[in-house]
């Protein structure tokens, strides 16, 4: 099951889990689209995956599968691929 992070690991914008503007990869580092086309030209900065679209969870399954309330920043990373 997807851990639905709650913020742009690159910018820290929240990010609910009903949010379509979420990019992931294979390891679920996630990013907004704006830091994904802007700053990681829709590469994962962090392993070197392709970012694809993040799925919604749907609300009534949210109460027994929560998003992860977990924050993971690192605003280095809006420089590492420019």
């Amino acid at each position: 099951m997807l851990e639905m992070r709650p913020n742009c690991e690159c910018c820290d914008k929240d990010l609910s889990p009903e949010a379509t503007d979420v990019l992931i990869c294979s390891f679920e580092c996630t990013f907004c689209v704006a830091c994904a086309k802007n700053y990681l030209h829709d590469q994962c900065p962090n392993c070197g995956g392709e970012l694809v679209r993040r799925p919604r969870r749907p609300a009534e399954k949210l109460a027994n599968n929560p998003a992860s309330i977990k924050r993971i920043f690192n605003p280095a990373l809006r420089n590492k691929n420019t």
